[in-house]
């Protein structure tokens, strides 16, 4: 038995069930033995891949977004360039080699990182070097002033709540333990003090086991973000979901890219969620901020010019580099790949226009 699992055992036993959140928070971020804290999961040899390791276009194409938007909004100096949830730190070294197109953009930001992994960390050190960079634990420490920011693959790690149509109304999925070895899914005997947060079409009209995802950990976040980047800035946050919000359940496992069962060896897989872009986009317009979106990861980056980037690429490159080319660009566009799961939304300040690549999205 693994430390981590002792220790939510322990914590079970002591305290009783625990929300779906919070074993997905132990199990994802414990300060000792938490699954991001403890690895690099990215690549081949780790558990996922993410579009910056597919193709540095991904990167090139958020990264002119990102220029592009900041000269929209005055060319300010002094602002910060900020990722959250950075990986290995590829899409920021894409995004400021393709920023360096558009004059006085990279002299302009600061790159500030959001990560609370170490051994990412020392990953984004040796990707980034060369590059003045600061780190942080979490947003809230970044300076502030005009901000860019992007999220990829981001927001679907953040722990959710999953409730339960049933009886007694929505009552809360909890983390219990099963036998003497293992843990088990029940329900909260009460109704969830997280109900205000389903919307009122769905609260109302689901069926009996009906499962709903709240996720206040992503809300909190995009206040945060809105803050940011108002009055002056942008955000891009691109990851899979839902366009609309809907009952469903959602959380997966997944270990060596392949899905692992969720309560099975806590710390040592992914656990994620769909990411409900309806709840989002809401949450930006009631912080006061413009909510451009979603739209899917396909659309956006063939509006941003990717078949254009893909030809340059392909007629520069031998035979077998070209065929590489291809395939990753259609991973990422493609609507069997990533081009329909993916989605993008755009956060900009009120009396902002339309950013590229949303266009008719509002």
């Amino acid at each position: 038995m693994s430390p981590l699992e002792k220790h939510l055992k322990r914590r079970i036993a002591l305290e009783g069930p625990m929300t779906v959140a919070g074993f997905m928070a132990e199990a994802l971020t414990h300060p000792k033995h938490g699954y991001y804290v403890t690895r690099d999961p990215l690549g081949a040899d780790g558990d996922f891949i993410t579009a910056p390791e597919i193709s540095q276009v991904f990167g090139e194409l958020i990264g002119l977004w990102l220029a592009e938007t900041w000269l929209r909004s005055g060319g300010p100096a002094d602002a910060a360039l900020v990722e959250l949830g950075p990986g290995r730190g590829t899409l920021m070294a894409d995004i400021l080699r393709a920023g360096r197109m558009m004059p006085g953009f990279t002299d302009a930001v600061s790159v500030h990182l959001v990560e609370a992994s170490p051994a990412l960390r020392e990953k984004q050190r040796e990707t980034l070097a060369g590059h003045a960079v600061t780190w942080h634990e979490s947003l809230e420490t970044v300076p502030t002033g005009p901000t860019y920011l992007v999220a990829n693959e981001f927001f679907d790690a953040l722990p959710i709540h999953q409730l339960v149509q049933t009886d007694r109304g929505w009552c809360e999925r909890v983390v219990a333990l099963q036998g003497e070895e293992g843990f088990g899914f029940g329900v909260s005997p009460g109704s969830s003090p997280l109900v205000p947060l389903v919307p009122p079409h769905i609260r109302e009209g689901a069926e009996p086991g009906a499962v709903f995802e709240v996720s206040p950990a992503s809300i909190s976040v995009l206040r945060q973000i809105c803050e940011r980047v108002t009055p002056q800035g942008a955000a891009l946050i691109v990851d899979y979901g839902h366009p609309e919000s809907a009952v469903g359940d959602t959380l997966q496992a997944v270990r060596r890219h392949k899905t692992a069962d969720i309560l099975s060896d806590p710390g040592t897989a992914d656990i994620t969620a769909h990411v409900d872009f309806d709840t989002l986009s809401r949450t930006a317009r009631e912080s006061g901020a413009l909510a451009f979106g979603p739209v899917t990861q396909g659309a956006l980056l063939t509006r941003l010019g990717i078949e254009i980037r893909r030809r340059q690429l392909v007629k520069k490159a031998a035979p077998a580099q070209a065929q590489a080319i291809e395939a990753a660009i259609g991973r990422l566009i493609g609507p069997q790949e990533m081009g329909t799961l993916f989605k993008a939304l755009a956060v900009l300040p009120a009396g902002a226009q339309t950013p590229p690549g949303f266009e008719d999205s509002e």
